[in-house]
C-alpha cells in the first residue's frame, strides 16, 4: 500500500489512483465523519467532497508527509464545518439514524454492546463541533497531540483544551447514563 505512488499518479492525471485511495481509506474517513456529523448522508457528503479535493489539489500533496493524516485533516475540518452550517440553519434535533449493526452472536453481549454505543454516540452528539473533532482525531485516529497541533495549525493549549473538555463531558454524560457496577 503506497498512497505516496498513487497521489504522484493522481497528480499526473491518471484518475485510477483516486479510485485506489477511494478503496483504501473510504470506510475509515466515513466513520471519522459520522463520529462527528451524527448523519450518514452529510458524513458521505463530506467524504465524498474530500476525495473531490484530494483530485483537484494532487499537485499540491507534499510527497515527504504521509497521505492519511493530510486526507483526514480534511476529512475532520469538513465534517466540523458542516455541522457548524448545518448548526447555523437547522434546529438542533438529531434527524438522522444512528442505529450501527452489531457483529456478535452472543445476543446478551450485542445487547450490552449496543447499549454502550449508543450512550457513547448520544455523548459525542452532545460535545461542540471542535470537541467532537478532537476526540474523532485523537482516538479514532489515533493522532498523538503533537500530531493534531501539526494537522490543525491549531496551538498546542487549544488542542489540549478541546480534549480536556470533550473528555470532561464526555465523563459526566456517560455516568448520567451508564448504570455504575
Amino acid at each position: 500500500m503506497n498512497d505516496k505512488r498513487e497521489m504522484e499518479r493522481l497528480s499526473r492525471g491518471d484518475i485510477t489512483a483516486l479510485g485506489t485511495l477511494v478503496r483504501r481509506h473510504q470506510t475509515q474517513a466515513l466513520r471519522a465523519a459520522y463520529l462527528i456529523t451524527h448523519d450518514l448522508a452529510q458524513a458521505e457528503d463530506v467524504v465524498s467532497s474530500a476525495f473531490l479535493r484530494v483530485f483537484e489539489r494532487a499537485e499540491q500533496f507534499d510527497s515527504q508527509q504521509p497521505f492519511g493524516p493530510w486526507f483526514y485533516r480534511i476529512v475532520v475540518n469538513d465534517a466540523i464545518n458542516a455541522v457548524r452550517r448545518r448548526n447555523r440553519t437547522t434546529t438542533l434535533e438529531h434527524t438522522g439514524s444512528t442505529r450501527r449493526p452489531v457483529d456478535s452472536t452472543d445476543p446478551e453481549a450485542t445487547a450490552v454492546l449496543s447499549e454502550e454505543r449508543k450512550a457513547v454516540r448520544d455523548a459525542l452528539s452532545q460535545l461542540t463541533p471542535s470537541q467532537r473533532g478532537a476526540v474523532v482525531m485523537r482516538y479514532f485516529l489515533e493522532l498523538s497531540e503533537s500530531e493534531m497541533v501539526e494537522r490543525t495549525g491549531r496551538s498546542r493549549g487549544t488542542v489540549k483544551r478541546h480534549l480536556h473538555d470533550a473528555r470532561a463531558r464526555m465523563k459526566q454524560l456517560l455516568r448520567a447514563t451508564m448504570p455504575s457496577e
